[in-house]
């Protein structure tokens, strides 16, 4: 087995053992925070969680694959499938992001129309644009893998190994993820994060501690999105300019891979801490 494949299995056994378990905690304390009082950022980081949770249904195939050398000897349509499903739980997961990151913003900057608008029915809305954004734009998958005109036969890789005509659609389709699934949710986190931290650090009538533990929360959902989405994107960048895939761009999705064991860590403790945030702010006179 090429080193390659070593790194790429047991960083993937590693991750679904510790975010498998770890999601299903969040899976749980999220869905008894629904029950008691559906607030938004509730609802869209269970929607999070289930996003990490199909993601992590799927690893085993990847591990399988990484088992067999990075070739793929499961049925095509389990290739389709599974490529599919991963990749579309990776653009969910930062759109989700950014979601939760507006709301937010919005509870800190505007409490009081915060709470006039406090409706299960926008997050619930929310979600179902982005699943629904995600799933479209994922649809390029089963275009590329079974299109007559492009569908390649002869590889023996699941979703890699590209033949010029595949490459001609799918490198420029990438460029599209690029700009429109990772810099303009990253353009709106970095800035309804920066803009928490700048209003919870001038507002008085909030604890220095409280203060200190929600720009933490702030700045380690960026560090996230920096770490675990940014890379696997700019291999779009890179790809694009090479006309190629990138060798590389394997250990970037090891990264998004990550993300699913620190999302339901950061945003499990984050929630609470914002929430307590948001409802000083919205007693303090302005």
């Amino acid at each position: 087995m090429k080193l390659q494949s070593v790194i790429i299995l047991s960083v993937d056994i590693l991750i679904f053992l510790i975010g498998l378990p770890a999601n299903m905690l969040a899976l749980y304390a999220f869905s008894t925070q629904i029950s008691v009082r559906p607030s938004p950022t509730a609802i869209l980081l269970l929607n999070l969680t289930v996003s990490d949770l199909i993601f992590l249904a799927v690893l085993p195939l990847k591990m399988y694959e990484a088992a067999c050398d990075m070739q793929w000897n499961l049925p095509h349509y389990v290739c389709t499938m599974s490529a599919f499903i991963f990749f579309c739980t990776i653009y969910t997961s930062s759109l989700l992001l950014m979601a939760v990151s507006v709301v937010r913003y919005i509870g800190v900057a505007f409490p009081v129309a915060y709470w006039q608008l406090y409706r299960p029915v926008y997050p619930i809305v929310m979600s179902a644009v982005i699943w629904l954004v995600s799933l479209a734009h994922c649809s390029i998958v089963i275009f590329i893998e079974h299109h007559p005109s492009l569908s390649n036969t002869n590889s023996t890789m699941c979703y890699e190994d590209f033949s010029p005509k595949q490459l001609a659609v799918l490198l420029p389709m990438r460029m599209e993820f690029f700009v429109v699934l990772c810099i303009i949710p990253l353009i709106i986190c970095v800035f309804c994060y920066l803009a928490c931290i700048w209003i919870l650090y001038t507002r008085p009538g909030i604890p220095q501690v409280q203060k200190r533990k929600a720009i933490g929360m702030a700045l380690g959902t960026l560090a996230v999105f920096l770490v675990c989405v940014l890379p696997y994107n700019l291999s779009h960048v890179a790809g694009y300019f090479q006309a190629t895939s990138p060798q590389w761009r394997y250990y970037t999705l090891l990264l998004s891979t990550l993300n699913t064991c620190l999302d339901p860590i950061i945003f499990y403790f984050s929630s609470s801490t914002f929430r307590i945030s948001m409802c000083q702010s919205s007693s303090t006179p302005t």
